[in-house]
């Protein structure tokens, strides 16, 4: 499992997590299930682990444990999905946003800069939707809002107007095809901008905010009064979904107030500030390095 994935923020997040050794708890990304593991080494004979993921090599790392059940499901049908196993309510829910280091490192899944590979990019390969339809068939005007929204570029106009330019003359089909077009960009900016670019395209092709944004609403609606929320995001966009969810319960706008300015919380909060690794933690796991925790209390 290890090989896997490496679990960020293992032992903070579990701690932060379960409160209850005979509770029922989700796992939303299941992955190497580090943190699963970690979970059930907390519950007694009679506590549950409900795990979700999508990616049907997560299923190769399924525990065998008989309090333990892993859905090959996205977790945007997380309250359904723990509805056919009869599950109503949990005391807890876990989610880590972070695409695993094992999809990182599957060349072919098309993830990494580093690797010439297809442009895929799908945490569920039996989706129709993949990195090269978006490259290739999207209108400018929707490559310009991805590359500026997802992948927070300013140039983003003038990178969907070239890569429009380019694909009229030969389709654009690799990892490699797509970094060429912007072979001209200075050393020192190269890492940076294409780290940005995979970002914008990979949250496009499997709707990550959208998929947050229902996790976020139906953890609510499943966890009982007192049950933790714990989410470990990775960009800024997720975080800011995640801490405004916390905050109020809502993703816009302003919560009706009452006439003292009052509003009613969603959840106790319960660090005033993001959680993030330590340095010896981003020394044996670089991947940590942008992790931020927060936990919220239902109230």
């Amino acid at each position: 499992m290890s090989t896997y994935h490496n679990p960020v923020l293992l032992k903070q997040s579990v701690d932060d997590l379960v409160t209850n050794q005979d509770g029922i708890y989700v796992d939303c990304t299941f992955g190497g299930g580090g943190h699963s593991q970690e979970i059930l080494d907390r519950l007694s004979v009679n506590g549950k682990l409900y795990a979700f993921d999508q990616d049907l090599d997560a299923l190769n790392n399924t525990i065998d444990d008989e309090r333990f059940t892993l859905i090959n499901q996205n977790f945007r049908f997380l309250e359904n999905s723990l509805l056919m196993y009869g599950v109503v309510a949990v005391d807890g829910v876990l989610a880590d946003l972070g695409v695993s280091s094992h999809q990182f490192d599957e060349a072919a899944r098309g993830f990494s800069t580093r690797n010439n590979a297809p442009l895929d990019m799908r945490m569920n390969v039996m989706q129709s939707l993949d990195a090269k339809k978006v490259i290739n068939e999207y209108e400018e005007e929707a490559l310009a809002d991805i590359f500026y929204y997802y992948g927070e570029l300013r140039e983003a106009r003038k990178l969907a107007r070239d890569i429009v330019h380019h694909r009229k003359i030969k389709s654009i089909n690799t990892t490699e095809d797509l970094k060429k077009l912007f072979s001209f960009l200075p050393p020192h900016k190269v890492n940076k901008f294409y780290a940005q670019l995979f970002q914008a395209i990979r949250i496009e092709v499997n709707q990550e905010l959208d998929v947050l944004k229902e996790m976020l609403v139906q953890s609510y609606n499943v966890l009982k009064p007192g049950g933790r929320l714990v989410v470990i995001s990775y960009h800024s966009l997720e975080d800011r979904l995640v801490k405004r969810f916390l905050k109020n319960g809502m993703f816009e706008g302003e919560p009706q107030r009452d006439i003292y300015g009052n509003y009613a919380k969603a959840f106790e909060l319960v660090k005033s500030k993001a959680i993030i690794p330590d340095d010896k933690e981003i020394e044996e796991n670089s991947r940590a390095r942008s992790a931020k925790m927060r936990t919220g209390i239902k109230l």
